[in-house]
This record gives structure tokens, C-alpha cells and sequence, in this order.
């Protein structure tokens, strides 16, 4: 499969046009309607509803454009890596995150290394573990700041030495907002919105000292930002990590920590084997320096 097919390929898939494509890609619309024949006839199967107004994706069209993008991603990243050199280290580093107040001290580490490689560039990709991961098999980042609990044994891994603080997002005119801490009876009668990973975190579960299922979960969510839009409507309690939601000021929201006190830990991860850029490599190293840990320590 030739990736500059599967770049005409995607061009169309965004266009929703063969002709408009073809216009984007600067050929003519009917050896570009052949190539993507032919890539039909290669893959055995049909890509494309060709419409009278607009082209679109077939199931099989979908799943090919994206691993088509992850394809075309990968290939330009390891281009780029290529290029860079040993006395003037450039390039891209791609990095997957969950929601961390962590993230601050992983911007001081590259601001700090920025000054003796100001070419190098960074790239965030923000979501909840699973979608990092996948990344990360995928190869399109090469390092993941995930919150634990997660399985990392199949990973590389420095385990940073801060921790996040699990709480409640509130309003702050909310009956519990006047409490210092919120205990596990206190959530038990009220609207609940939980992160998507508190469905398999043992640690919170034990915290609560009852099944989630026996709980009043109205909300679930992966970023915590959307779910503060429905705590400041009033929806229901948010069971967070804290700093991540501004509640200072004339912010209608406050956030009260859990009692006993429940942290999460923090991790850098990358694949095993992992073949680093030179500028990945500097990245890591100056995470090394700068908490003084060792890897997998």
C-alpha cells in the first residue's frame, strides 16, 4: 500500500470530494479517480459511496482512514527524527497525557531544555489512559504521563515522585461545601460524576466503602473540564483530582479533599525497545536530572 495513495486517499475522505481533491492535491480528477480504484481492488473493498453531491466513507472507508492518518503521522514523525542532527538536536516530541497538575512540572522540564535545544518542538495529545496507550502501541507518541492505578508492567516507566489528590468539585452554595473534607458517607445519598477509570480504580471503590452500582452516578466523564461545566449547573458532585478546575476568585466552584486523604501516583511511560529520536532522548534525560530517579526505580 503506497502511502502517497493513501495520502490522496485521505484528501478525498476530508474534502468529501473527488474533484475538490483532486484541486487540493493539484492533478486532475481522473487518474486520482484511479488510484483510488485501485486501492479498493487492493484492499478487496469498497471505501467509498460515490454520491451525486458528496463522496463518503464506507464502515471499511472509516477504519482505513484512520489508520491511514496514524500511518501518514508516523512516517513524517520518523522523517523528521532523521533529519536531526548530533551537534544541533532538532525535532518532535510527542507526548500523551491524562488531566495532571504533573503536567507543570513536565513544562518546567522542557522549558529547561529548551534552552540548550531551542529546535525542539512539542506536541500534546490530551485524553484518558486508554487513548493514550493506544498511541503509544501505535507509535505515534512517544512518551504517555498516565495517573495511576494502570498497568504499566508491558512499559518502560519512571514513576515521578509527586502526587495528585483525589477530591469533590463542588458548588461552593452546596451543602457539603461547608465541610473541610468529605467522607465516603457523605457521597452516598448524592448526584455523582465520575471519571470514566474510577469504574475500575480499586483504591477509590475501597474509599467508598460501597459497590459503584449502589451508588447515585448520574455523569461519567474522561476530561474533567466538561464535567465541571455540568457541577456548575448544578448536575451533581464531581469526584476529581485536584488543581485541575480553577476555584479561586469568583469562581462558583470549590473543591474539597477526600478524608482518609486518597493520592494518585504519576508515571512517565514509553515502549519497551523503544528506538528514541535524539530529541526524545535529551527529554528524557532531563527528566532524569531534574527528579533525580532512575528508570523503572
Amino acid at each position: 500500500m503506497d502511502i502517497r495513495i493513501l495520502k490522496y486517499f485521505l484528501a478525498v475522505a476530508r474534502e468529501e470530494s473527488i474533484t475538490k481533491a483532486a484541486e487540493t492535491l493539484h492533478m486532475t480528477q481522473p487518474p486520482l479517480s484511479r488510484q483510488l480504484k485501485e486501492l479498493e481492488e487492493e484492499v478487496g473493498k469498497q471505501l467509498l459511496i460515490r454520491g451525486s453531491k458528496k463522496v463518503t466513507l464506507t464502515e471499511d472507508g472509516i477504519l482505513l482512514r484512520k489508520r491511514a492518518e496514524e500511518i501518514v503521522s508516523l512516517m513524517e514523525k520518523t522523517k523528521t527524527e532523521l533529519l536531526s542532527s548530533d551537534d544541533n538536536i532538532s525535532g518532535d516530541i510527542y507526548m500523551g497525557s491524562g488531566e495532571t497538575e504533573a503536567v507543570y512540572s513536565i513544562a518546567k522540564v522542557a522549558k529547561n531544555l529548551q534552552k540548550a535545544h531551542p529546535l525542539i518542538r512539542y506536541h500534546i495529545y490530551s485524553g484518558d489512559a486508554k487513548h493514550i496507550v493506544e498511541r503509544l502501541d501505535n507509535g505515534l507518541i512517544d512518551f504517555g504521563l498516565l495517573v495511576e492505578p494502570f498497568d504499566i508492567a508491558k512499559y518502560d516507566f519512571i514513576r515521578l515522585p509527586v502526587k495528585d489528590t483525589w477530591g469533590v468539585l463542588m458548588l461552593k452554595n452546596s451543602p457539603l461545601a461547608e465541610k473541610d473534607k468529605i467522607y465516603a458517607e457523605d457521597l452516598w445519598d448524592k448526584p455523582l460524576i465520575i471519571s470514566h477509570q474510577t469504574f475500575a480504580n480499586d483504591e477509590m471503590i475501597s474509599w467508598l466503602k460501597k459497590d459503584i452500582s449502589q451508588l447515585n452516578i448520574v455523569a461519567s466523564y474522561n476530561l474533567l473540564y466538561n464535567a465541571s461545566r455540568f457541577v456548575k449547573a448544578g448536575f451533581g458532585y464531581a469526584i476529581a483530582l485536584d488543581k485541575l478546575i480553577n476555584t479561586s476568585g469568583d469562581s462558583e466552584l470549590c473543591f474539597k479533599p477526600l478524608s482518609p486523604t486518597l493520592e494518585a501516583g504519576l508515571c512517565i511511560v514509553w515502549k519497551r525497545y523503544q528506538v528514541f529520536s535524539r530529541a526524545a532522548e535529551q527529554f528524557l534525560r532531563q527528566i532524569q536530572l531534574e527528579f533525580g530517579i532512575d528508570i523503572n526505580k
